[in-house]
């Protein structure tokens, strides 16, 4: 439990980044109540296993069945039905895919180390980058204006207070004088006339100080709505704004954004202000109508103004605060927002960053799809969808664990129109590039303050097939990557070009966002080549839609896009370890692969995609010497088929070549650039049987079947390796009677090929 204890202890600011972590999908009691057991447990292997997957998924039941069964002892009626409706969620989710919960599970814990690890770099203060020093810096200069905000409001209703102070006392004094005077008209005694003219002179100094301090205290509320409304303009034109492209980035796979705690410190404290300053106002109003100043009043001249602008500020601050927090996404899909499924429940959390006790429970928010859609302003022949599920949900304090103002919806689904206005063959843009909208829309009624309040989520696509994610997650990154629009549904009728720089950040961000390691400048290098071509050192490095997601590559039939997601998805379900190792070199050209090779030991070898399969697949090339030159030798690439059999280090370990004397041999020593083989891979070799006594190897097991061991072995074609003298083919006969020991099927999976 050592990782989650410690997680709560960290600053504020980085604890919101753990806290955006956890949905439905895997909700945050579990993380409480499981922590000691989640941590002991191997995901990451789990996300690539599908055995062991499934033994963890039922063990998570098992412990929260252990959970459920501690509470009811405890009489907690509460926590028994969080159990209860976390387990049914799970069960619903990944009974059929409990791979998918390791890899989310996995997800988690991995960014909860990250978010740990720069917790600490943080506390121990360490230097940061020109770029953070920066930033903090202005906040730093954010905050002292939003606190001089503050102070200055304070200062306005102390000075308000002492006009009251000083009001009341010159009504007191004037009332004493007028009662003296009536008491001594008929007394004509010179020390009383005196008296009451003296006194007289001091009321009338206090007149005139209490026109001094009301054109004061006018003066410091125009100063104060003027620094508010500058400081309000930052706000919301420069930090929201980035937030908000803070958040585009985060939903790519970008780093993950900033909280925002900081800015709903910011946005309240403003608007408490401006509270005080309308309350103020109010005051001065009464104190304006209890004493009638001489010409021509202050308070009179410019209460209306001040209160129509205090007003409007506070407006417009409470509509700017409301925010989409957690853009929409399928809980079984997380790191792929805004690519929604018809018929599967997804989430998205809002929140108001203004957060004032008296708006507890008073927001009753309305989900509403494509409200702004219409034959004028979108594209002809796009689909309509209606919103299935609880599409109102009041905004509360408790709605987060945080205690900010918020409102999750978590159970809505899209259902296609199908008999109304349905997609025709008219429409230009292919399902996948069409872009749609969530808006959530709620309206505050308070005495003396009404405001309409909208937000919109980040465009959407909305697919009906599974297979129609990859193109729809490619359509989310190209917008999010070129625009910062949140409204322009018509993106793709033409889609602007994309510079390498961009794309190349963003391709190596869906490598780091599933796993530990992004694409180093080498791999991209291989990238730029493979989209460009020749072009790709000319100052016109501009790609288009269509050459990034559409048009084949070379003479493949698949587009580039579709290659990246086929090993994306290799990675993710076989390959994972192996990656974030840094085992794998992935990308790189042949000419680059045998320059690497050339001056290396025979049979150091390398791990390589494959250029010419759609799905993803991998191989391995090695060197030998022949006549003191180098022979490069590759396999038949292996895609998730062969990989789903067998894993990918056995193969590694198991694999032979027929070489002289028809004797199989592993010609694979060293792993680039000089790692022995088993010190890289001898971690995930499959755990070595127990050697068989002798008398027991033809022994039949308990179904009747001998005993075997299946290795992967390579026939060696003359045509294909002439000059390798050291490795010979085999002889139908001799391969007849191979195959009769290990099997025709794993005897040819794979065909060695000279490069």
């Amino acid at each position: 439990m050592a990782q989650w204890y410690e997680l709560q202890q960290i600053d504020t600011k980085f604890l919101e980044q753990v806290h955006q972590l956890y949905d439905d999908s895997f909700p945050m009691e579990i993380r409480q109540y499981l922590a000691q057991w989640l941590e002991a447990q191997d995901w990451e292997h789990a996300s690539s296993n599908v055995s062991l997957a499934t033994i963890l998924f039922h063990g998570l039941l098992t412990q929260l069945d252990d959970q459920y069964s501690r509470f009811s002892l405890e009489s907690n009626f509460l926590l028994q039905h969080n159990i209860r409706k976390s387990k049914r969620n799970l069960q619903d989710l990944f009974q059929e895919d409990p791979v998918q919960m390791a890899m989310i599970i996995f997800s988690c814990l991995r960014e909860e180390s990250r978010i740990l690890e720069n917790a600490q770099l943080y506390t121990k203060s360490q230097v940061g980058s020109t770029q953070s020093t920066v930033l903090i810096d202005k906040q730093r200069e954010l905050d002292k204006k939003v606190c001089d905000v503050r102070n200055r409001a304070l200062e306005v209703e102390q000075d308000v207070k002492n006009l009251e102070d000083l009001q009341d006392e010159y009504d007191f004094k004037c009332k004493t004088v007028q009662s003296r005077e009536n008491e001594h008209h008929a007394q004509s005694e010179r020390l009383a006339q005196n008296e009451l003219k003296q006194e007289k002179l001091v009321l009338r100094n206090m007149f005139l100080a209490i026109g001094i301090k009301r054109k004061e205290i006018v003066y410091k509320i125009g100063e104060l709505l003027n620094i508010t409304g500058h400081t309000q303009v930052s706000l919301i034109n420069e930090e929201l704004v980035e937030w908000k492209r803070r958040q585009q980035i985060a939903c790519i796979g970008g780093p993950p954004n900033a909280c925002l705690d900081q800015l709903q410190s910011w946005f309240t404290s403003i608007a408490k202000s401006l509270q005080q300053t309308r309350q103020q106002l109010k005051k001065l109003e009464e104190l304006e109508q209890k004493l009638v100043c001489d010409g021509e009043d202050p308070i009179t001249k410019n209460k209306q103004a001040f209160q129509e602008r205090t007003l409007s500020l506070l407006k417009q601050l409470i509509q700017s605060s409301f925010v989409v927090e957690r853009q929409p996404c399928m809980p079984t899909h997380p790191q792929r927002p805004l690519v929604l499924k018809t018929s599967v429940q997804f989430t998205v959390k809002l929140r108001l960053l203004v957060k004032l006790q008296e708006l507890n429970y008073q927001l009753k928010v309305k989900a509403v799809f494509d409200k702004d859609v219409s034959e004028k302003n979108t594209v002809k022949g796009f689909r309509k969808f209606n919103i299935l599920g609880t599409n109102t949900k009041v905004m509360n304090m408790e709605e987060s664990t945080n205690g900010c103002l918020a409102a999750e919806f978590r159970h809505l689904q899209l259902k296609e129109q199908k008999n109304a206005g349905c997609r025709t063959n008219e429409g230009p843009l292919i399902v996948t590039e069409e872009l749609h909208s969530l808006s959530f829309e709620t309206q505050l009624c308070q005495p003396g303050l009404g405001v309409d309040l909208e937000t919109v989520s980040l465009p959407i696509v909305v697919i009906s097939n599974v297979s129609q994610l990859p193109s729809g997650w490619a359509s989310i990154l190209w917008y999010n990557m070129l625009t910062s629009e949140t409204k322009n549904l018509s993106f793709f009728l033409n889609p602007p070009p994309a510079r390498w720089p961009q794309l190349s950040e963003v391709l190596s961000w869906q490598f780091s966002s599933v796993t530990k390691r992004g694409l180093h400048a080498e791999q991209l290098s291989m990238l730029e080549e493979k989209l460009l071509g020749s072009n790709m050192n000319s100052t016109d490095d501009l790609i288009q839609w269509t050459k990034f997601c559409k048009e084949n590559i070379n003479d493949k039939n698949f587009p580039f896009w579709l290659w990246i997601e086929g090993i994306l998805e290799l990675i993710k379900k076989h390959l994972l370890c192996l990656w974030n190792d840094g085992c794998i070199v992935g990308f790189i050209s042949k000419e680059r692969e045998r320059a690497l090779l050339k001056e290396k030991c025979p049979g150091t070898f390398l791990l390589r995609f494959s250029e010419s399969s759609k799905e993803g697949a991998i191989t391995f090339t090695w060197v030998e010497i022949s006549q003191n030159e180098p022979v490069f030798h590759s396999v038949e690439p292996y895609t998730k088929k062969e990989l789903s059999a067998v894993s990918f280090p056995d193969i590694i370990r198991n694999y032979k070549v027929m070489a002289a004397e028809n004797i199989p041999e592993n010609p694979l020593k060293f792993l680039y650039p000089d790692t022995q083989k088993d010190m890289a891979f001898g971690k995930y070799y499959s755990r070595p049987k127990d050697a068989p006594e002798p008398m027991d190897f033809d022994t039949p097991d308990q179904k009747g079947y001998i005993k075997t061991e299946l290795i992967s072995v390579s026939e060696v074609h003359p045509s294909r390796l002439q000059t390798a003298a050291s490795l010979l083919p085999m002889s139908p006969d001799e391969y007849e009677d191979l195959t009769k020991l290990v099997g025709s099927a794993e005897f040819d999976i794979m065909h060695t090929y000279s490069s």
